[in-house]
């Protein structure tokens, strides 16, 4: 007697007399072969994991390597296991995943053509979804459909998202003046609440570090005696190693935190910690406070980044220099949003020319004999 099928969704399905997802994968030369996914239908009640495996399967050569009669499903949750998740970026990527998966989830891949990459721009756009974050999820797509053609050699014809994505506003330029990163740094000092907000705002504003690298960073990074900040490949945004320089500004700051873990939480490995040295996930509330305390407005945690590059700048560092410093993966990036803080760059490089003699020659007139424009230019 055959063996009863008690569901079938998207390739998996339920047998009578097994606890495991089963599931159906197509044959090369037609037909299907079912197999034993080998999770648990108590612990995956849904077949997310069930739904992987079989992903995981046709990603590995265990179907036809085509791609003929992929799913969305099957290579979107193969992507980001296998390359996003890698990726310093792979957080963002499944967030964007998450907005996807509800409008394509079981399609075909040879039925998501323009017409329908278009309708879902349309449908974020309605939820009031800005640019960035609308590219970032096609960004997702172009780049799964890329690898399925190139690593797994699906034939999968042509890539809808890739000449898909939405023009972006220009790049935030907000940044402190020197008046105003006294005024907040006193107001944060001043916080009882928020002992730390003060070093926290000074280390930002000496090394450019981004937020989440600052609240992340444990001590075994931070090297007084060399004077330097280390980067593993999956602390920082670009997934490269590298090292910061501690300026005085900077390590006077971490001083006063490391003055405060010996204090009250010597086994910490956090920078910046709490009393009994849990790790501060955000700093929000007390930097809004002090800002209000500050009168300073429209200034968000990241524009303390963007001040320390924007005061480097008009310090005279070069911009590939202020790029390296904080850690752009594209000098383009940096010339992008600080390079209009040097306008005399152009200017100096225009007049640079002036050493070539580019102007017209002054023609030899008789004496007493004043050159006019007509005198200069007859006989031509």
């Amino acid at each position: 007697m055959p063996r009863k099928q008690v569901r079938d969704q998207d390739g998996i399905y339920k047998r009578a007399d097994s606890p495991y997802w089963w599931a159906s994968l197509p044959r090369p030369g037609g037909g299907s072969a079912r197999r034993s996914t080998g999770v648990p239908i108590a612990e995956d009640p849904e077949g997310l994991k069930a739904t992987a495996v079989r992903a995981q399967w046709r990603a590995e050569g265990h179907v036809q390597k085509t791609g003929e009669g992929a799913t969305f499903d099957d290579l979107l949750l193969v992507y980001l296991r296998e390359v996003t998740d890698k990726m310093p970026v792979g957080r963002r990527y499944r967030i964007a995943a998450r907005a996807l998966f509800p409008h394509f989830t079981g399609r075909l891949l040879a039925d998501i053509g323009a017409h329908e990459v278009r309708a879902y721009i349309a449908h974020r756009q309605a939820q009031g979804r800005q640019p960035g974050c609308i590219n970032r999820e096609l960004c997702l797509m172009s780049g799964a459909m890329r690898w399925a053609r190139d690593e797994l050699e699906w034939d999968i014809g042509n890539n809808p998202w890739r000449t898909r994505f939405l023009r972006e506003p220009a790049p935030r330029t907000r940044f402190l003046s020197r008046e105003e990163a006294a005024a907040l740094l006193a107001a944060a000092d001043g916080l009882q609440k928020a002992p730390h907000l003060g070093d926290y705002l000074r280390l930002m504003l000496a090394t450019g570090l981004r937020p989440g690298e600052a609240l992340g960073l444990t001590w075994d990074r931070v090297d007084l005696s060399r004077r330097i900040i280390s980067f593993g490949v999956g602390d920082q945004k670009n997934g490269l190693a590298g090292t910061i320089p501690i300026n005085d500004s900077a390590r006077a700051a971490l001083l006063s935190r490391a003055r405060f873990r010996a204090s009250h939480c010597p086994g910490s490995p956090w920078v910046f910690c709490d009393q009994k040295g849990d790790r501060f996930v955000t700093i929000r509330k007390g930097f809004w406070h002090a800002c209000q305390v500050a009168g300073v407005a429209d200034l968000h945690p990241h524009d303390l980044r963007r001040t320390c590059g924007s005061w480097l700048v008009q310090a005279g560092i070069s911009i590939d220099r202020v790029s390296k410093l904080l850690r752009h993966g594209d000098v383009g990036l940096t010339a992008k949003v600080y390079a209009h803080l040097r306008p005399q760059d152009l200017e100096t490089a225009a007049a640079a020319l002036d050493r070539y003699e580019l102007s017209r020659p002054v023609s030899r007139s008789a004496p007493g004999e004043v050159e006019t424009p007509a005198a200069a230019t007859a006989g031509q």
